[in-house]
């Protein structure tokens, strides 16, 4: 997917949080998001595909790149939504899933988005949560497989394994 940035009119943010058909899945309909698009990013290898990512080998996780107008909806509001969809304190992977690729991680754009995520964090660390959630730049997002987009949508079916909880 095109790299869209603020002189468009849009933001993106990239977003991990266990499988990424949970985590599209709660930002896919939400006002102010333009387009969303499940993939892999923050390993070492190119072009990587479900398979080899699964190994565990790659360095990579399941993440989800998020397109969206800051004029509708905050990037704060974004990350806030995903603290709130997954368990930012379980450090093998989130609920069922466990695995290298599942793992909890923001990819940040901007110096103000990584401000933005620290700051997140230490809300929710002075209420007693242990966040694990690792805070990295952004340096390549990989698209997944066709048959990975929008896949709660097309099979009809809910998130097993991301459920939302008030944390804000």
């Amino acid at each position: 997917m095109e790299n869209k940035n603020s002189s468009s009119g849009t933001e993106r943010a990239v977003f991990a949080g266990g499988c990424f058909w949970g985590v599209e899945y709660y930002f896919d309909d939400l006002l102010g998001v333009i387009s969303t698009m499940p993939g892999y990013t923050g390993g070492a290898t190119s072009d990587p595909g479900y398979n080899e990512v699964c190994t565990g080998e790659t360095g990579h996780v399941e993440a989800v790149e998020i397109v969206f107008n800051p004029e509708v909806v905050s990037y704060e509001d974004l990350t806030k939504l995903f603290f709130e969809i997954h368990d930012p304190s379980q450090a093998n992977g989130q609920g069922p899933d466990i695995g290298a690729q599942y793992l909890s991680a923001i990819f940040y754009s901007t110096e103000k988005q990584k401000e933005i995520v620290e700051n997140l964090i230490t809300v929710l660390r002075s209420k007693g949560i242990e966040v694990v959630t690792s805070v990295n730049p952004l340096k390549k997002f990989w698209s997944a497989e066709e048959y990975h987009r929008k896949y709660y949508r097309k099979n009809g079916s809910k998130p097993y394994c991301h459920r939302r909880v008030q944390r804000f």
